[in-house]
């Protein structure tokens, strides 16, 4: 969808305080999200070096509950649900028949037998649509809701966010541990916040009901001004996430690349016996994997590489880019590239094809920046 077709763009419940904060808006899928306030290299150092905050209420929010559920869900991702204790979380896949990547979620356990699946908002109609005809007839035990219109999400990121969640509720509640997620309720109101995120800093993903969406960011905004914050579009995100190699659905993982190709077997449990796409996986390990997902980063003054560059080694052309970016930290051009794996080797020098000249660049070791630790 483009913001000249017939249908209206999606819009959050917090677009009316992005547009009233200056946010440049941009069609994203379908959804009218902001891009940048101050600036992408500003709202990047922000997260980087104190604080930020993204609205993430575009993605999706399913709950799998009863006592089927988590059976269920083990045929159907491809990490291991038995694994999680009520509170914890995982990264995880779901995979088409042909192994390839329909969606990457975090399901959270938030009881003995109920889950909170968030997913990509480009993919909530296909997920829930797919998850249901895996759920059929011959599943028993299982209730299986799309409430993503009913929740709002939003992001806090940054080395300081443990202190903002600290004075936000003044030692109320204690801070959930990384992969955590903790259950409450304010004014009535049902809130979930997780230690997860997508830009390799410490923080926390707080999911609320939509009537106090705005609420919620307002206070977040005043409560961390202490602590530099800053409010933070898609183009940082971009970047944070580039910076530490996360993979973005629809550009780095598609439907006919598999995890293992993506470099992202410890998310596929392979030893479980079954689930959709696993027999396509197994056989692939076996034979050896042809192409892997790399990052790379250019060599020298170069424009910035973007996704579709074609990618050179001695003069053939042997792929070509899923992601792109000028990295503000590095101040390097990087990006991410699913080359054939004699060639998926630390330190080989690959060619990138940017409008019609090629630029050098090596291939490195993920993540491409390291942060500082977590704080308990």
């Amino acid at each position: 969808m483009s913001a000249e077709s017939s249908s209206p763009l999606r819009q959050t419940p917090l677009h009316a305080a992005h547009v009233a904060l200056g946010a440049r808006m941009v069609d994203f899928g379908g959804w009218s999200m902001p891009v940048q306030y101050t600036g992408i290299l500003d709202e990047h150092q922000a997260v980087r070096g104190s604080l930020g905050v993204f609205d993430i209420s575009h993605m999706g929010q399913f709950f799998a509950r009863g006592p089927g559920a988590a059976a269920w869900l083990n045929g159907v991702l491809t990490n291991n649900v038995d694994r999680l204790g009520v509170g914890e979380c995982q990264y995880t896949f779901l995979l088409n028949e042909r192994g390839g990547v329909i969606d990457d979620l975090i399901v959270y356990r938030i009881k003995e037998a109920d889950f909170l699946l968030v997913v990509n908002a480009a993919k909530i109609e296909e997920d829930f649509a797919w998850m249901q005809q895996q759920l059929g007839a011959g599943v028993a035990g299982v209730e299986f809701e799309n409430r993503s219109a009913d929740f709002a999400g939003l992001a806090v990121q940054g080395p300081r966010s443990a202190q903002l969640f600290d004075a936000f509720f003044g030692r109320q509640y204690s801070r959930p541990a990384r992969n955590e997620i903790l259950s409450v309720e304010i004014d009535g109101f049902c809130y979930y916040i997780a230690r997860t995120g997508y830009t390799g800093e410490d923080g926390f993903e707080v999911f609320c009901e939509a009537p106090r969406a705005v609420k919620t960011w307002n206070d977040i905004l005043r409560r961390g001004a202490e602590f530099g914050i800053k409010p933070c579009g898609l183009g940082a995100r971009d970047t944070l996430r580039l910076e530490m190699c996360y993979p973005l659905n629809g550009s780095d993982l598609s439907p006919a690349r598999t995890p293992l190709e993506a470099g992202l077997s410890i998310f596929v449990d392979l030893n479980k016996p079954s689930f959709v796409g696993r027999e396509v996986l197994v056989k692939q390990r076996a034979e050896g994997i042809k192409h892997r997902l790399v990052p790379f980063v250019m060599q020298g003054k170069t424009p910035p590489p973007r996704a579709h560059y074609p990618i050179y080694k001695n003069g053939a052309l042997i792929g070509e880019t899923t992601s792109g970016t000028q990295s503000p930290t590095l101040g390097v051009g990087i990006g991410m590239a699913y080359i054939p794996t004699e060639f998926a080797r630390l330190q080989e020098p690959i060619e990138i094809d940017i409008r019609g000249k090629r630029f050098p660049a090596i291939i490195e070791k993920k993540p491409l920046h390291h942060p500082s630790k977590t704080p308990a």
